[in-house]
């Protein structure tokens, strides 16, 4: 009977204790196993039961998601969430391939494909179901601007399935009208070594055309 009650004792201590745990935890949030250590003893045993009861869902090992409820179910983590906690770094930017379609230089391809600028990981990785392609670059600007875009874009133009050509012609007229500094600035900061000799010979050549009228 003692054992018994003892044991009836430690349960309730464990349930306790995870209940504590849960009160720590904000939905939409994405946690590392190691996070969790800052309110539990017993983060194993707390993961196992968090995930059995369907709190917790596992992203990728030791990687896990709080996710909120709607009245259609349960919503994934922000990619931005997700990748946060990842790297566990803020320092990264999330692009993807479709974003050089706002460009209006011909580029009308979808993609499936998530592309993270880090100073971390390098490689392919599926975090919840979803492929997120990790390069480590030394520079990369805090947000996604429109200079920023066509350098990239001019930097990866030979792995996209577009017409090259007629992709390149729409960037010397988009050049055109886009603040030269801010390009000339980008294309020295984040452009290859064939982007700097593509870009440069452009914006000079425009400036010497300006300057003859």
């Amino acid at each position: 009977m003692m054992l018994i009650l003892l044991s009836l004792q430690a349960i309730g201590i464990s349930m306790t204790k995870l209940e504590e745990l849960k009160k720590h935890l904000k939905r939409g949030n994405v946690y590392r196993r190691t996070d969790l250590t800052k309110w539990s003893k017993s983060v194993d045993r707390h993961l196992h039961a968090l995930l059995e009861d369907g709190t917790l869902q596992k992203l990728s090992q030791g990687l896990y998601s709080y996710p909120k409820e709607t009245t259609f179910g349960k919503t994934p983590p922000e990619e931005e969430s997700l990748v946060r906690s990842f790297l566990k770094d803020d320092r990264f930017l999330l692009t993807s391939p479709n974003a050089y379609n706002s460009l209006g230089v011909g580029t009308t391809q979808l993609y499936n494909k998530r592309t993270v600028y880090n100073h971390k990981r390098h490689g392919e990785f599926t975090l919840g179901n979803r492929k997120f392609f990790f390069r480590i670059k030394p520079h990369f600007p805090k947000k996604l601007t429109e200079e920023f875009l066509l350098v990239d874009l001019v930097n990866n133009l030979g792995t996209l399935a577009e017409d090259q050509n007629e992709v390149l012609k729409n960037i010397f007229s988009k050049i055109q009208v886009m603040d030269a500094k801010k390009l000339e600035r980008s294309t020295l900061e984040y452009g290859s070594v064939k982007a700097k000799k593509l870009l440069l010979p452009l914006l000079a050549h425009r400036e010497n055309t300006q300057y003859a009228f």
